[in-house]
């Protein structure tokens, strides 16, 4: 069973950054792709960055290019969300996903197997 465990969420202000961490309980992958989501209240789930384990390629969201940088650690095993110049719109629970198949639908939640339990971003302003 894959367990996914994120970290590095709390409370910031508005301009600040922030590094999230997402690591695996097992070893993943070449084929897998993971991805970063999330969701504000009243909100629907929404893609924001994902990476493909062997070979690395990135891919964004349009509101995320430029301040937000996804990275893998293979011998961690972990995934990471660099965020900088947040801001308070950006206030949400960010979720870790991992899609085993490694499916060109990357930026839909629906082809992800495995979630995490979410970590709470709060920017203030």
């Amino acid at each position: 069973q894959v367990q996914l465990v994120e970290s590095g969420g709390g409370l910031v202000q508005a301009g600040g950054s922030l590094r999230l961490s997402c690591a695996a309980s097992g070893r993943i992958s070449s084929s897998w792709t993971m991805g970063w989501f999330r969701q504000a209240p009243e909100k629907e789930r929404e893609f924001v960055a994902a990476i493909r384990w062997s070979g690395g390629s990135t891919y964004y969201a349009d509101s995320m290019k430029g301040r937000f940088t996804i990275s893998r650690d293979n011998a961690q095993n972990t995934v990471y969300l660099q965020m900088n110049n947040l801001k308070p719109e950006e206030t949400a629970v960010y979720y870790c996903a991992a899609d085993p198949g490694g499916s060109m639908w990357y930026r839909s939640s629906i082809a992800y197997d495995y979630w995490g339990q979410g970590t709470q971003v709060t920017v203030s302003s």
